[in-house]
């Protein structure tokens, strides 16, 4: 988090100050605006980094339930009932071929 609000504050004042030096303004408010954005991208930079890890941690909670899901039903732990009526069970894969 300390990296990316670094590296969004500095680069919002290099884009000032470039901007500022193209501009052809003076240096004073050119270091007075270059703060300011400085200061506006960090937050913005911060802002944006948080909704990314937030939807990283979502997606991958996701991913695990989705993953939990899939294994479930591939070995399940208990049986589910049969849809069939009661007390009668639906013929399982080697019932049915012992039939034919």
């Amino acid at each position: 988090m300390r990296f990316v609000f670094l590296l969004s504050g500095a680069t919002g004042f290099l884009l000032a100050v470039l901007a500022g030096l193209r501009a052809d303004r003076q240096p004073d408010l050119i270091l007075r605006d270059a703060a300011i954005v400085c200061l506006g991208t960090a937050l913005l930079g911060r802002w944006f980094w948080t909704a990314v890890d937030r939807a990283a941690g979502e997606a991958a909670a996701l991913r695990r339930a989705a993953a939990a899901a899939l294994a479930e039903t591939e070995n399940p732990s208990s049986p589910a009932p049969s849809p069939g009526r009661a007390g009668r069970s639906l013929p399982t894969a080697p019932q049915l071929a012992r039939k034919n």
